[in-house]
């Protein structure tokens, strides 16, 4: 889990909890939890669902096959400020934690109207660009200026009337939008742009939104745009980038451009988008008192903060013994403290799984409850340096009683598999089979990218693994694991899939918070 500050947090959030109610809205793409009226939270998920909606149109993709398990949670925060601490940094206004099946983005209550500026609405938009992106579009390798670019692209969609409008200015990125030079076509057409600095940095993302815009509303750009994504994945182009065009004629070309007075844009009727049924309910007493905890736990933790978001977590459960979310909570901030913290006693995996026993005792069918107290018996097996066969099987039944709950659930095939690595055993077929398809269920997930490679490595099927790691390689948001990701490449490019399989012994580092 990523790192995070905890300090005030905690008593804002236990606070805010304590002053209003809950509501949680449940659509097609979102779920939604906020302390705002029941009206404003239905107003806001549809908004989310017609932006969706209104991308699948625009770019003619249809509905992915994913389901509920794609999702993305979405907690409103009271301001600005709040979100800020929970990131760590103050200037945030909002941020997103792709993980398969549990998604998170965290937004402020107030933001801007989508007129450009970077706001809460921007950030959430340009995040969930991203997640449209790595679930609905999975088998091509997308070069950087693109999926930044795309992600702006949309990030500043405007609701006027009733009608979505695509193609407004990012106002936020005004000062580099024609400075070519910080970042010139031959460049940025590359798939790998090299180490970049702030600037740089800032011109990719404001260039890639520029040659987004501008391919996307011509039809030729389109055409040439499909051409040199394709031939970027296929590898036989000697120079794709001139598919696209000469890099100093389309460096002159991109400033004129974006000079224009007005540039094209894209509007649609959200009155004619189907966004499905939207389910708004008010939490219950348990459940508001949890989520403040819930918050914390989905931000992620490390060793200077779990056990704090343990403390909150077993202060708002202990009331509720018999009540499934708040004893879901409980079991994964006590297993998340047994993992990262340093001092975790013999006795921190007993106290998880008495969690989600607890859990599963009021609600049966918890695939949350049943995958983590099947994660605890196994932590409590590896610290134990357990190696009796016996007891990793039952173990691992907790997970496959989770599957059959819910198959399109990916947490439970991905802890049956990690099951065999915790116990330094190799991966049964059946294990291998269920990472994939997890893999399938959630290809926005880095971590379940760098698994799948390997399980498709040690398959033999090279192609496959390509596919999978090629997204992470050329991150630029995560440097640290997109080098990772470029030495497995490497070997993968010179067909040695034993020497890229080799590549892959040393841990992946954690994903940038950035």
């Amino acid at each position: 889990m990523l790192r995070f500050i905890v300090g005030a947090t905690i008593a804002l959030l236990s606070s805010t909890a304590a002053q209003a109610d809950w509501y949680r809205a449940s659509s097609k793409h979102f779920v939604v939890y906020s302390d705002d009226s029941e009206r404003d939270v239905r107003d806001y998920t549809t908004q989310l669902e017609q932006f969706d909606q209104a991308i699948r149109r625009w770019h003619v993709a249809p509905e992915n096959p994913r389901g509920e398990s794609a999702r993305v949670t979405v907690f409103v925060l009271p301001d600005q400020a709040a979100v800020g601490k929970l990131a760590g940094r103050s200037s945030v206004a909002g941020f997103y934690r792709p993980s398969a099946g549990e998604s998170v983005a965290f937004a402020p209550r107030a933001g801007t109207d989508g007129s450009g500026d970077l706001g809460a609405r921007a950030v959430l938009f340009h995040e969930y660009a991203h997640h449209w992106m790595l679930t609905n579009w999975t088998d091509a390798a997308l070069p950087p200026w693109f999926v930044e670019g795309f992600a702006e692209l949309h990030a500043t969609a405007m609701f006027r009337g009733n009608k979505i409008i695509f193609g407004a200015v990012p106002l936020y990125r005004r000062y580099s939008i024609g400075q070519m030079n910080a970042m010139p076509m031959d460049r940025l057409l590359k798939f790998d742009v090299g180490k970049l600095d702030p600037i740089e940095t800032d011109a990719l993302y404001s260039h890639g939104w520029a040659l987004t815009h501008y391919l996307t509303f011509d039809p030729v750009g389109r055409k040439q745009l499909a051409a040199y994504i394709g031939a970027l994945n296929s590898g036989k182009a000697g120079n794709p980038a001139k598919l696209i065009g000469d890099g100093r004629t389309m460096d002159m070309q991109l400033s004129q451009y974006v000079r224009r007075k007005q540039l094209p844009s894209a509007a649609f009727d959200v009155d004619t988008l189907a966004i499905g049924t939207i389910d708004v309910r008010k939490l219950s007493a348990a459940e508001a008192a949890t989520v403040p905890a819930m918050i914390l736990s989905k931000r992620g933790v490390n060793a200077g903060s779990a056990s704090k978001a343990l403390d909150l977590a077993r202060r708002v459960a202990a009331p509720y013994p018999a009540d499934a979310f708040a004893q879901n909570e409980l079991a994964e901030a006590e297993f998340d403290a047994c993992n990262v913290e340093k001092k975790a006693d013999a006795g921190c995996f007993t106290r998880a799984e008495a969690a989600a026993d607890r859990a599963i005792a009021a609600d049966p069918k918890s695939v949350h409850a049943l995958t983590y107290k099947g994660m605890a018996q196994v932590g409590a097996l590896e610290k134990a340096k357990v190696t009796d066969a016996a007891r990793w099987k039952a173990a691992r039944q907790w997970f496959l009683t989770a599957n059959k709950v819910d198959t399109e659930a990916p947490q439970p095939l991905i802890a049956y598999y990690d099951s065999f690595v915790d116990a330094g055993e190799p991966a049964t077929k059946n294990a291998q089979a269920g990472l994939l398809y997890a893999y399938a269920l959630a290809p926005y997930d880095s971590d379940l990218r760098i698994k799948a490679t390997r399980v498709y490595l040690m398959q033999g099927n090279v192609a496959a693994a390509r596919v999978a790691i090629s997204p992470i390689a050329y991150n630029i948001e995560s440097r640290t694991r997109a080098d990772y990701a470029k030495k497995t490449l490497a070997m993968i490019d010179t067909g040695d899939a034993k020497a890229a399989l080799a590549s892959m012994d040393e841990k992946p580092p954690a994903e940038s918070d950035d």
